[in-house]
């Protein structure tokens, strides 16, 4: 990633760097909600995402139909049955800084129009380092559990989740028909202690941290297990409610405690920004003396109706906030530098370190990004290095301390797998391996991307066995899994394999031979392409057969082809180049041709959305709106599925006007585009 100030860069730099930030945010997604594996701190991820929102806000032309700002959580796991949520289990903003605590203030009092010196009560909560949960109560009983998983899908671990004593199986009457209460599922520090004192005496592998801990034991497949991990859980917030529970948090939270929840004891309500910034510094001198983790105070506007109001955007809502912690740091030494290959081929270094506590963690691994980060900082072997951690995490090499002994690193020109050329393209901080299928690492890694929870989802082969049948030439291809059916009785001589359990997995695989149009083309792994983009493109194509016929076209920049991919809304050049790369390939084609002779692809179908009378429909707002504000307009305008800019042009549909309207009606008028006032606005909404 480069370091250059995003003032100075230019539309194609920025363009790249987005492309960059994508694929790397994802990566890390994948390792810390999926897998509890993450390789960097808490801290440099969210500088990712804190560089990625501000190139977007420079570039809004730029904002990718897959950006990280549009992403909520990770995958979630295959081992589990999915539970989609009725109500959204959405991510939160960040703020580093006093100032951008009074940035969010002011944002909330713009958008609800709200007059100086309003007092706006909010609720300061201690940020649980755990792993968040909902619980769904029915006629006061608890009837389902799930993790948060991708915000939208979670993962069922209601058994598992019955064995926390934090949680009562029972509520009282009034708690509605329909009850969701959310909060994270956490491990004490001392009960963290405790369990890595049993597994080395067990000559088990120790956990990490406690967050590790707590999300390993809530998703066993054995409810046994986690009953004997001493879990706990902190309720913050609802989800669905046949009833409201109260019209403020402060309310609702003081509503859980009667009913036997644990509430965060440090949660107060506030009523102005010193007293908010008062509790954090204040929680913040605590943190180390508490049983349990925190990474920041969360704070979220007390008033319901407020909330309702702000509604949310991208991935957060607009009324609540994380505020973290600065990050921590310890010195250690360089042991070696290794290489990890991708699914995209992508060349990865991975630095190896001499085990070192750092805020009470011991750490031993962490991500160097690419060679230029190596350079940036002067790494070699044997130097003496500072870590930073911010957060339970393997932390991030923030600089060189001392020279060692070591020699120069020398990042690899050719795949330290299958021996290829490693390119990096100009403009690219990526090197990448040009092996493709032919590279043992990248086949892997596209072969587990194919069958994965967002692609074909066939339950029962997983990344190990996909290791496994590989490493066997059993599978080379993502056709040869849709042939396993020939390979049955070498299945069932395996280790692990007999009969019952290869039956199993081949009706799994004829399941799927049937596959959404969007599903389709994620599972292919088109660099820059992830789900979003996936389903821009079978939404705006249709069909397989438009597919195959507009994606190699578009290899041309200057015809039809190209140009109808990027009248995609969402979808810009470096995407574009991607995918008319990707399908003009020769391999690629013969790929594609196996898989159409092998499945049924379908082609798309979106939702209805006839019931909305601003349904692609574009908007522009001008003026001052008396009921509400022009953000709140636009917030709205946007849910019912209008488009809205800020400049009128003869692709407008039409102008709301309120006070102080200004020139753009003039303009309206003058191409003839229809002018609302408020009132007629407010009844085309039917409000």
């Amino acid at each position: 990633m480069t370091s250059k100030p995003i003032s100075e860069l230019k539309e194609d730099e920025a363009r790249a760097e987005l492309d960059r930030l994508a694929k790397e945010i994802a990566y890390h997604d994948r390792l810390y909600h999926t897998e509890d594996a993450p390789e960097i701190l808490d801290g440099d991820y969210d500088k990712l995402r804190r560089r990625n929102e501000s190139i977007e806000t420079q570039f809004p032309t730029l904002v990718r139909a897959d950006s990280p700002s549009k992403q909520i959580g990770g995958k979630i796991s295959a081992q589990f049955k999915k539970v989609e949520h009725s109500i959204p289990m959405l991510s939160l903003s960040n703020a580093f800084s006093d100032d951008d605590v009074v940035e969010f203030d002011n944002r909330i009092r713009r958008f609800l129009g709200l007059e100086p010196g309003t007092i706006i009560h909010t609720v300061a909560e201690p940020k649980i380092d755990g792993l968040s949960a909902t619980l769904r109560y029915e006629q006061g009983r608890f009837a389902l559990g799930a993790t948060r998983g991708d915000g939208t899908v979670g993962e069922q671990v209601t058994q598992n989740l019955r064995t926390i004593c934090d949680i009562p199986n029972v509520l009282p009457l009034d708690a509605g028909s329909v009850l969701e209460i959310r909060g994270e599922v956490y491990m004490a520090k001392s009960d963290f202690r405790t369990l890595n004192d049993r597994q080395k005496t067990l000559e088990q592998k120790p956990f990490a941290n406690p967050r590790n801990a707590a999300a390993g034991s809530l998703r066993q497949l054995n409810p046994d297990i986690t009953a004997k991990r001493p879990l706990r859980f902190f309720a913050y917030s609802a989800g669905e409610q046949s009833i409201p529970i109260s019209d403020t948090q402060w309310g609702f939270l003081q509503t859980l405690k009667r009913w036997g929840f644990q509430v965060n004891p440090l949660t107060r309500r506030c009523t102005s920004i010193e007293e908010i910034l008062s509790v954090y510094n204040e929680i913040g001198t605590k943190r180390s003396e508490l049983d349990y983790e925190i990474d920041g105070v969360v704070y979220k506007v007390d008033n319901f109706d407020y909330q309702n109001r702000l509604g949310t955007v991208s991935r957060a809502p607009r009324w609540a906030v994380a505020h973290k912690f600065p990050a921590e740091q310890a010195d250690t030494v360089l042991d070696r530098i290794d290489i990890q290959v991708g699914r995209t081929g992508a060349l990865t270094p991975v630095a190896h370190l001499k085990p070192v506590s750092v805020g009470g963690v011991m750490v031993s691994r962490a991500t160097l990004h690419n060679e230029d980060e190596i350079k940036r900082l002067g790494l070699m072997p044997g130097d003496t290095v500072r870590i930073q951690r911010a957060g339970d995490v393997i932390p991030q090499v923030v600089q060189r301390v001392t020279e060692g002994c070591g020699s120069a690193f020398k990042f690899p020109k050719n795949c330290p797998v299958c021996g290829s050329a490693a390119v990096r393209e100009p403009d690219k901080a990526v090197r990448r391996c040009t092996g493709g299928f032919n590279c043992p690492a990248q086949t892997v890694e596209r072969l587990k991307h194919f069958i994965s929870r967002d692609a074909f989802d066939i339950e029962g082969l997983g990344a190990t066995h996909i290791k496994d049948f590989y490493d066997n030439g059993i599978i080379n291809a993502p056709s040869d899994i849709f042939n396993l059916k020939h390979q049955r009785q070498a299945l069932i001589c395996r280790d692990g394999w007999g009969e019952q359990s290869t039956s199993k997995l081949l009706q799994k695989i004829e399941k799927r031979r049937r596959i959404s149009l969007d599903r389709f083309i994620y599972a292919l792994g088109i660099p820059s392409v992830g789900r979003v983009t996936a389903k821009l493109l079978a939404k705006h194509l249709r069909c397989f057969t438009m597919l195959r016929e507009i994606a190699p076209a578009a290899i041309e920049t200057n015809g039809p082809s190209h140009q109808q991919l990027l009248n995609i809304d969402g979808l810009g050049p470096v995407v574009a180049k991607d995918i008319a790369v990707f399908f003009s390939d020769g391999k690629n084609q013969k790929l594609l041709d196996d898989l159409n002779n092998i499945l049924e692809i379908q082609d798309f179908s979106g939702p209805d959305l006839d019931g909305s009378p601003i349904q692609s429909k574009v908007i522009v707002f001008t003026g001052t709106l008396e009921n509400m504000s022009r953000n709140e307009a636009k917030a709205r305008a946007e849910q019912l599925g209008a488009r809205v800019t800020g400049s009128i042009s003869q692709k407008t549909d039409f102008v709301v006007a309120g006070n102080k309207a200004g020139t753009k009606i003039e303009k309206a008028a003058a191409l003839g585009v229809k002018i609302l006032d408020e009132k007629a606005w407010l009844s085309i909404l039917d409000m």
